[in-house]
């Protein structure tokens, strides 16, 4: 039997029980009603006719006869009860004796006997009435009483079971869905009902098997994906640590447990603040706030008795669950890259720049002494062309001299020995200055570099050299990233309380995920050619020396904008 069916028996058992109350109601209400209209019109009348036959024969003027015989005649019309019609005759006997003689005392009293004798019997009549009203209302008291009983123990029975009997199943149902949802797909339902609840839990154990082998086909394929992601982990040569949201490492690459010199076993399935304390290395990876960008943010180890530098780059693992907008966060990797190989060429190049430039201001001093003997006139006469290449060799010798002090510079700023001129300078010169430096290279890719700034200006509290180092870094590699025959724009102009200098290429663009480290050292966006990783950082070591800010935004494809704000003189 369906559940629709089972609820339509119950929902008409209830309406049973209501027209059956109500029918029992209905039926003892009309007796009720049946008996109280026999009282009034077969006895309540015959008092009114023989109370008013007494009253006119009970006084002293004469009698209306007429009157008399009116309700006479109506009482016998209306003869209800036994013996009445017996008194009734004996009251029409009286009435013509009374007619005859109305003034006769016996007579009268005859007549006033036999209608007190019809009014005695109707008195009786509606006290026995009365009594079976009572019996009968007492009857229906007791039948409505018991059915009502009855009915409302087995609706009770109905109202108690009858909600469990279809909820039962639904929370069954509810419990072992979410069994399925916790992945528990041993779940099963066993109703023994021959309804619709037995169809869907044979659908629902249908659905659960299907889901359990899907599982385990899955399973399968899981740990395969599984182990050849953590194979090729292994295989590569930056060391690289998972972990999960919770901070407990779920993997850790060959490399990595070498640098930590730790067993996988000790590892891997670990909280890592618990294995930092016994692990000095860890505990530096899992700090954060580690600066980007900086000499500090390098991590150095000693492999084989030889010192490694390492650039930690922390990848913060997100998933958006579907149909969910919260970003909800798995997990980070942390990656080592070694940049040992950029650190010693780092080294290698400022100890040469540093000990080039000592060993030639010596010559150079020389030379530039010679220089001004030969053009002293006192030392000897030189012909025109001698002068010429005297002055021509003098100048020549004061750039390389400038040459030379420029690379010391540059030797102090990366190693952290910056020296800063700063003066009043106005922001115009620095930008023609920089576009003067750099006309050569971009002539040969026949690049047009255009100047955009305001007709008047304030000036900066500066570096002069150095600001202009910058400009020229940027706009070598806007002219690096540049098709032929493309075009740079530099900018200046007030930005708030600064002067904001500019350099847009439309080149091929920054990736977004790389623009957050392109300041950092030994970086290198994907393609980037013919470059240590060091310009960018000298830079930003150089502006913010100055107090200045100093960021870039691209938009692939459409090219980059790298620019940087220096304060206006208060």
């Amino acid at each position: 039997m369906s559940i629709k069916t089972k609820v339509a028996l119950g929902v008409a058992f209830l309406f049973a029980v209501i027209l059956a109350i109500g029918g029992i109601g209905l039926y003892y209400l009309h007796e009720l009603s049946q008996a109280t209209q026999n009282i009034i019109r077969n006895n309540y009348e015959t008092l009114e006719y023989t109370q008013n036959i007494l009253k006119l024969t009970n006084h002293d003027y004469p009698t209306p006869i007429d009157s008399i015989e009116v309700n006479l005649i109506r009482q016998e019309a209306n003869i209800t009860e036994p013996h009445e019609r017996n008194a009734t005759l004996q009251l029409r006997t009286a009435f013509e004796r009374y007619r005859a003689n109305p003034n006769d005392t016996i007579t009268t009293k005859a007549l006033q006997m036999a209608a007190l004798h019809i009014h005695e019997i109707n008195m009786n009549a509606i006290v026995r009435k009365n009594t079976v009203a009572q019996e009968t209302a007492t009857r229906a008291s007791t039948y409505v009483v018991i059915t009502l009983s009855i009915f409302a123990i087995v609706a009770f029975t109905f109202i108690v079971n009858f909600p469990g009997y279809i909820a039962n199943p639904i929370v069954q149902l509810t419990n072992s869905i979410k069994s399925i949802a916790d992945k528990n797909y041993e779940e099963r339902l066993h109703f023994d009902r021959h309804d619709e609840f037995e169809e869907l839990a044979q659908a629902f154990n249908q659905m659960a098997e299907k889901l359990d082998e899907y599982e385990h086909s899955n399973l399968a394929r899981a740990i395969f994906e599984k182990r050849r992601i953590e194979t090729i982990i292994n295989l590569m040569r930056d060391p690289v640590i998972g972990l999960d949201e919770h901070k407990k490492i779920i993997f850790a690459n060959d490399q990595a447990l070498i640098l930590l010199n730790i067993g996988k076993d000790k590892l891997v399935g670990r909280y890592a603040p618990d294995v930092a304390l016994e692990n000095d290395l860890l505990r530096n990876l899992i700090r954060e706030g580690n600066a980007k960008g900086n000499e500090s943010n390098l991590i150095k180890i000693v492999v084989s008795g030889k010192e490694n530098y390492f650039a930690k780059e922390t990848i913060i693992v997100r998933y958006t669950p579907t149909g969910e907008k919260n970003i909800a966060l798995i997990g980070q990797v942390l990656l080592l890259k070694n940049v040992t190989p950029f650190k010693e060429l780092d080294l290698a190049k400022t100890n040469f720049i540093a000990t080039i430039s000592h060993e030639l201001k010596t010559p150079i001093a020389s030379l530039q002494m010679c220089t001004k003997l030969l053009l002293d006139n006192r030392v000897g006469q030189l012909n025109e062309e001698q002068e010429n290449l005297a002055v021509t060799m003098r100048d020549e010798i004061t750039r390389l001299s400038k040459i030379t002090h420029e690379l010391l510079d540059l030797a102090q700023v990366e190693t952290g020995n910056i020296r800063l001129t700063i003066k009043s300078v106005n922001p115009k010169e620095l930008l023609h200055a920089a576009k003067d430096s750099v006309n050569t290279q971009a002539q040969r890719k026949h690049i047009a570099i255009a100047i955009e700034t305001p007709e008047n200006i304030s000036t900066i509290q500066a570096d002069p050299d150095k600001t202009t180092w910058v400009l020229v870094n940027f706009l070598t590699n806007a002219i690096r990233h540049s098709q032929e025959h493309g075009k740079i724009i530099i900018r200046c102009f007030q930005h708030d309380h600064a002067i904001r200098f500019s350099v847009q290429d439309f080149g091929t663009g920054i990736a977004p995920e790389f623009m957050s480290r392109l300041f950092e050292k030994f970086f290198q966006a994907p393609g980037a050619t013919n470059g240590s990783g060091l310009g960018l950082a000298i830079s930003k070591e150089i502006i913010e020396s100055q107090n200045g800010k100093i960021f870039a935004e691209s938009i692939p494809g459409e090219g980059t904008t790298f620019s940087f704000d220096l304060p206006l003189v208060s």
